[in-house]
């Protein structure tokens, strides 16, 4: 095929990207891409997106069941009230990625998404944009951390903000279609 396009162990048309391995195939034809409007989940995918940065997508897609046991389930509320006993738990926990400022930024980022959701629903502030380097601006203004433009693009996309499936993508279309009926949070 051309146009960035390969065939998935199926024979049809996908983004070079998803369809090296497995977990590659089932995350591109079933996440990325579709739009996301629970708060959790936003906030997972930004943890996950910063603690790639430099690394392979798919070492964090196989590591991101550890992450979730690591990380409560990614519920902000108790990340928040992480201490400095459990960074040295997760520092010491060979299932994520053990790097110091990426633990640290997930805590502080839960802290902010905690202080976010007393005004507004994390969803509602994220689907609020459409420039990753707005977002990433107001996150960083608000306190977020490792929240670059570059991971918050990679974040826009796996979150259904954007459409980036290349055109004759056999998920681009039913993506599409579900960004046209998604109704973007109001609050």
């Amino acid at each position: 095929m051309s146009d960035g396009l390969l065939p998935g162990p199926d024979g049809e048309p996908r983004c070079w990207w998803g369809v090296g391995t497995p977990e590659y195939v089932r995350y591109h034809d079933e996440e990325w891409g579709r739009p996301v409007r629970d708060d959790r989940a936003l906030y997972e995918k930004l943890c996950l997106e910063a603690f790639q940065s430099g690394l392979s997508w798919l070492t964090i897609l196989r590591k991101r069941e550890a992450f979730r046991a690591a990380f409560a389930g990614f519920d902000f509320h108790q990340v928040a009230r992480f201490t400095d006993e459990e960074i040295e738990r997760l520092l010491q926990d060979a299932g994520i990625v053990r790097h110091r400022g990426k633990i640290e930024a997930t805590i502080n980022n839960a802290q902010r998404a905690v202080e976010l959701t007393e005004e507004q629903s994390l969803a509602h502030f994220v689907w609020s944009y459409d420039d990753p380097k707005l977002l990433a601006r107001d996150l960083k203004k608000r306190g977020w951390r490792f929240v670059g433009p570059t991971t918050v693009y990679a974040f826009m996309q796996a979150m259904g903000l954007v459409n980036d499936h290349l055109p004759g993508c056999d998920a681009r279309e039913p993506c599409e279609r579900e960004r046209a009926a998604f109704v973007r949070p109001s609050r």
